[in-house]
């Protein structure tokens, strides 16, 4: 069964649950992704919204691989097996979890806006996710529940595979799954889109649960949203109009596919940072787009826009895949460098900055500079060696892995470039101060090279 979206998905979901609407149940959406689909349940039954926030445990080096997974009231999950296939010794799982719970904390806090959790002590609770592949976040999303003091716990998902949904019954009362695929290779293929979710969308659909905000649109829409095309007129004003400020969701056409992206131009814009963003990650991430935020009052405009399409972002093969990736990024810096006409550079974070790195080192480039935030520049190997523009590699200093392999990088570099460390920082740069150190960082690095009349200081 193929899903349109997670509205279309939680509506199918609603109608295997209406034999729960009696019991006076609440409804729980997993962020961020369950959320859109929780919410078309709660409406459906006519059930109260809340979210379960729970957070995954990244292996250090490798942080898109989950070891295990943290939930609210102290709840964890770790897989033995993974802990030990990928070498995670005891400090780094705790320094991991420390970080964690940080983030968990605050997010929780964020997403309800300062409402109370809801009660569940004795209250049938279902918990919502978009899908479930090995099941680790869901089965700590439902102990945390169930340590709240839920008198039933019910596990919804629109698709999952059936070995893990037989393996999730032993931690909840029941299991609604709409489609049970074998195989199942990932969640998102079996969506015709899955497009990541924003926290701002979290935060709008709980306060249409509860009354706090409007509700004509679907789950899905967001008002005011428009769609032009990189490669002709639509977005907001002209993209190639400098003098006038721009602003608004597009699509970039590259590597034979249309990627939705958003486009800013401020006044009397000189330059553009074309984004690449990591794996896992699209042009919703809150940390480049705070970043981007950054660029722009500095009068730099940005382009984020997502590598791959919705059907092909649970596909962790593309997911990794570098060449795929560059050459897309490289589609996309190739039209506004000639388009917009003026000096191009681009930021990459996690596996983007590999594709960066490698789309820089094309003899037509065209990029003037790179920025990697967390990068793993290291996997665009050999192409290293003929990088030209200035390179900026910016880690945190509590990522001692990910230093490491940066300076590996670095030593296989010949163009300009230089390692700079946040101290205290993690992989995501969560902690008080550190992103605002990478966007200043950025900033410098992107002026200075990009529009050298304006530089301020060394960069």
């Amino acid at each position: 069964m193929l899903f349109t979206d997670r509205t279309d998905a939680g509506r199918r979901l609603a109608e295997e649950l209406g034999h729960l609407r009696s019991g006076d149940p609440v409804v729980l959406g997993l962020p961020r992704g369950g959320v859109p689909v929780a919410f078309e349940v709660a409406r459906a039954l006519g059930a109260p919204l809340d979210v379960t926030v729970v957070r995954k445990l990244g292996v250090p080096y490798h942080p898109e691989l989950g070891f295990g997974a943290i939930g609210e009231d102290g709840t964890r999950v770790i897989s033995a097996d993974i802990v030990r296939r990928a070498g995670v010794g005891d400090e780094q799982i705790a320094e991991v979890e420390r970080a964690e719970e940080a983030e968990l904390a605050r997010r929780a806090h964020a997403y309800r806006a300062g409402r109370p959790r809801l009660p569940l002590a004795g209250r049938t609770v279902i918990v919502v996710d978009d899908g479930i592949a090995t099941g680790a976040t869901a089965r700590a999303a439902c102990q945390v529940v169930r340590a709240q003091g839920a008198g039933r716990v019910v596990l919804a998902v629109p698709v999952a595979s059936p070995e893990v949904v037989e393996r999730l019954r032993e931690d909840v009362d029941e299991v609604v799954c709409v489609s049970t695929p074998v195989p199942l290779a990932s969640v998102g293929e079996w969506y015709r889109d899955f497009s990541q979710t924003a926290d701002d969308e979290v935060v709008a659909l709980l306060a249409r649960a509860t009354g706090g905000g409007p509700r004509e649109a679907g789950a899905g829409e967001q008002a005011g949203e428009r769609t032009g095309d990189l490669a002709g007129e639509g977005a907001e004003g002209r993209a190639g109009d400098i003098e006038v400020a721009a602003t608004g969701d597009i699509e970039v056409a590259a590597g034979g596919v249309r990627l939705p992206g958003s486009l800013t131009l401020p006044r009397g814009t000189g330059a553009v940072v074309v984004f690449a963003h990591g794996s896992g990650s699209s042009r919703h991430s809150p940390r480049n787009r705070a970043v981007a935020e950054a660029l722009n009052a500095a009068g730099l405009g940005t382009l984020l826009f997502d590598l791959l399409t919705p059907g092909e972002e649970g596909d962790r093969a593309r997911v990794f895949d570098i060449g795929l990736l560059a050459e897309r990024l490289a589609d996309a810096t190739r039209w506004v460098r000639d388009r917009v006409g003026v000096p191009v550079g681009t930021f990459g974070a996690s596996t983007g900055a590999a594709a960066a790195l490698r789309a820089a080192a094309a003899a037509d480039s065209g990029v003037g500079a790179v920025v990697s935030r967390g990068g793993r520049p290291d996997l665009a190997g050999a192409d290293l060696a003929t990088v030209r523009a200035p390179t900026l590699l910016i880690v945190g200093g509590d990522d001692t892995t990910v230093i490491d392999l940066n300076r590996q990088a670095q030593a296989a570099l010949h163009c300009e470039n230089r390692l700079e460390v946040v101290p205290g920082a993690t992989h995501l740069f969560e902690e008080p101060g550190a992103l605002d150190r990478v966007a200043d960082l950025a900033g410098r690095w992107f002026t200075r090279h990009l529009l050298p009349d304006r530089a301020d200081g060394p960069g």
